[in-house]
């Protein structure tokens, strides 16, 4: 959030991130506050996540404040901003005592609190595991997707769609001379192993990333007229997922713009594991992350002044993220993929939640290990297994969120249809997308 969210433009701006910066250690005692009731219910985290925090934490504490993220943004921002140099010495002196005398201790008190919660556990289980976990998981479900639909109907539901589209991608892949004999494990490992869809590992390669996702909005733009009859005000921006994070983040995600326009909406890609990047699944990332997915969707959602404000806001997952899904369909339909693997990686985006529906429910109805689970979608994806490791560890800390998407895509299109088959001629592809 300091990072990536604060601005500053102005000495009350830099005064007040150095405000925050002295709340913490309120925050962090609220979240313990938290924690600590977690664990009076016998409500603990898988032992991956205790894990993986305290190395993160710690190395966190571990750097010299003028060296950490929240100091070197700070000065970073003054700079950009033109500050007087007095003032940026004042205030970056400020920053680095509240970093060292609330951040960093408010950082130990929470490492203490998990190197302790690492002694009571020693396993990674799904929320069955949990006093009342099979009746939270429920609802979790019902929460996320806005449906009554129970574990076993998303289950199976995910294990048909897996087939279906994976028919799809060995489709395509026969009809540009592979061979799949061997059927599509090792078909698309096959793919994904080849090194003329991946940029070179290198700052080079990664600059080269970010240069191409900022023409593929570019391009995209100037191809909305016949889908689209309205465009947000706010522009989007490409930014790297910070790197002090990358290795726990997703392969992407978008933030919505600053109500009052001051920040623009942005699209981060995570470029830790090269391999996660593959040239064929550019596009469509995207298409879902930015234009016309999550951006246009949210941007527009925060500008309707005649909403109250609480629904410009409040997310609804199986609305957002099935319209950022759909959107990747869209982009198909609007003639943005016609290179075949770029069509693969359409549906290679579509598989991926389709196996988040089995996996999903797998880890938290079907009492599935985490070791179960990474091999599924390892098998049935053709991911990276660094996206894959931080993906299915997502599903065990957010149950149900992971099965939003496709739920959310395959109503979205049920509606369509509908609509479609009511109208007729009169269906106009832009008054649904703007009744969407």
């Amino acid at each position: 959030f300091m990072e990536s969210t604060h601005q500053v433009h102005s000495v009350r701006d830099a005064e007040d991130y150095v405000a925050r910066l002295n709340a913490v250690g309120v925050k962090f005692d609220q979240v313990l506050e938290g924690l600590n009731k977690r664990e009076e219910l016998e409500i603990y985290p898988p032992q991956f996540v205790v894990t993986k925090v305290l190395e993160e934490m710690n190395a966190f504490v571990e750097t010299p404040a003028e060296e950490g993220i929240l100091m070197v943004s700070l000065l970073d921002k003054m700079k950009e901003a033109e500050l007087d140099e007095d003032d940026q010495q004042r205030i970056a002196l400020e920053a680095k005592d509240a970093i060292e005398t609330t951040v960093y201790p408010a950082y130990g008190r929470l490492i203490a609190h998990f190197e302790a919660l690492d002694e009571k556990v020693e396993g990674n289980y799904g929320a069955w595991s949990l006093p009342g976990g099979e009746d939270y998981y429920r609802l979790s479900l019902k929460l996320m997707t806005t449906s009554d639909y129970d574990p076993e109907y998303i289950h199976n539901l995910g294990l048909n769609e897996v087939d279906r589209i994976q028919s799809e991608i060995l489709d395509i892949l026969v009809s540009e001379g592979w061979d799949t004999s061997a059927g599509f494990t090792a078909a698309i490992e096959e793919l994904a192993d080849n090194s003329r869809f991946y940029f070179s590992d290198s700052d080079e390669g990664r600059d080269q990333i970010l240069a191409e996702y900022e023409a593929l909005i570019e391009e995209v733009s100037g191809k909305l007229e016949p889908w689209f009859a309205t465009i947000p005000d706010a522009p989007v921006e490409v930014d790297r997922v910070p790197e002090f994070k990358e290795k726990t983040a997703p392969g992407a995600y978008y933030q919505r713009p600053a109500f009052d326009g001051s920040r623009p909406g942005v699209f981060y890609a995570n470029l830790w594991d090269i391999k996660a990047t593959p040239k064929y699944g550019m596009r469509t990332l995207t298409y879902h992350e930015a234009i016309p997915g999550h951006h246009f969707q949210l941007a527009i959602q925060q500008s309707l002044d005649d909403l109250p404000f609480f629904r410009r806001l409040i997310p609804f997952p199986s609305y957002s993220e099935g319209w950022a899904l759909y959107a990747e369909r869209v982009a198909w339909e609007m003639g943005l993929l016609e290179d075949p693997y770029d069509n693969i990686g359409r549906l290679q985006g579509e598989l991926m939640r389709a196996v988040r529906l089995v996996v999903d429910t797998g880890i938290h109805a079907m009492r599935w290990s985490r070791e179960e689970a990474i091999d599924y979608m390892l098998a049935n994806t053709g991911m990276a297994e660094s996206d894959v490791v931080s993906e299915i560890e997502r599903y065990f800390v957010m149950p149900g969120q992971a099965t939003a998407y496709k739920v959310g895509m395959i109503k979205i299109m049920e509606l369509r249809r509908l609509a479609e088959a009511e109208l007729g001629e009169q269906f106009d592809i832009r008054e649904f997308h703007d009744v969407i």
